[in-house]
């Protein structure tokens, strides 16, 4: 039965001359590997631009549950860009985030208020002209709420340390050494707190910046398994240093 259904694009890899393997997550079904044939010609229905990374797409499917690599009969953009791909900084942002969820979603079953997260984030980010410098610190904090490791923010208090393996804050330093001191948990609760439209009252150096993302990946390692290293980070860093 054909499905339609919205999707994110996660990655995209060449596969023979005029077919792609790409990997979407979809509101209706989760995480999903489609094999896709590009025309050669400009008249066909897939274009390969379509499938950049965080493109958002309408796509329509025959879904098999057992099939490994799905088949798209139908795909059209759900909300063209109009920065993104050409805002150097964004550009960055982007392919890191893509990077990022292409990792953190591998097993990742439907959820449809994660979906709609990835796509408000998205159109927030290409819609917005300035103050975005910290979108991908609070898009990866906040994420952990859909992932079910946000930390409880009402525990904390002044002073505390956060054990990053437990997701708690606690008064005394944990024995093991995967926690951070004070200074840093303050820093890391504040930013959890806020949202897009807010985030730019925190004002941080390039330093600072860069520290929290160490901080924020390698929270995800400790909760997610086999997170690898990530190839778009140095991109990323280079923005603010």
């Amino acid at each position: 039965m054909l499905t339609k259904t919205q999707a994110v694009v996660l990655h995209a890899i060449r596969y023979g001359e005029t077919r792609l393997i790409v990997d979407m997550f979809t509101r209706s079904f989760g995480r999903l590997a489609f094999i896709v044939s590009i025309p050669k010609t400009s008249k066909g229905k897939m274009k390969k631009q379509f499938f950049q990374p965080l493109t958002l797409l309408e796509i329509e499917t025959d879904m098999r549950p057992n099939i490994q690599l799905q088949k798209l009969n139908d795909v059209r953009l759900m909300s063209p860009f109009f920065s993104i791909p050409f805002d150097p900084d964004k550009l960055a942002i982007s392919l890191f985030v893509a990077e990022f969820l292409y990792y953190a979603l591998r097993s990742e079953q439907r959820n449809e208020p994660l979906y709609d997260y990835l796509e408000t984030s998205i159109l927030w980010l290409d819609g917005q002209q300035s103050r975005f410098s910290n979108f991908h610190l609070v898009f990866l904090l906040r994420l952990t709420r859909f992932l079910g490791f946000y930390p409880n923010m009402d525990d904390y208090a002044n002073g505390d340390y956060f054990d990053l393996r437990e997701s708690i804050f606690v008064r005394n330093p944990p024995v093991h050494r995967d926690f951070l001191h004070p200074e840093e948990a303050q820093k890391v609760q504040l930013i959890m707190r806020m949202d897009f439209p807010t985030m730019h009252l925190f004002r941080m150096s390039h330093q600072e910046r860069n520290r929290l993302l160490e901080i924020s990946l390698k929270y995800y390692r400790l909760h997610l398994p086999d997170f690898p290293e990530m190839k778009s980070i140095e991109v990323l860093k280079a923005l603010y240093q």
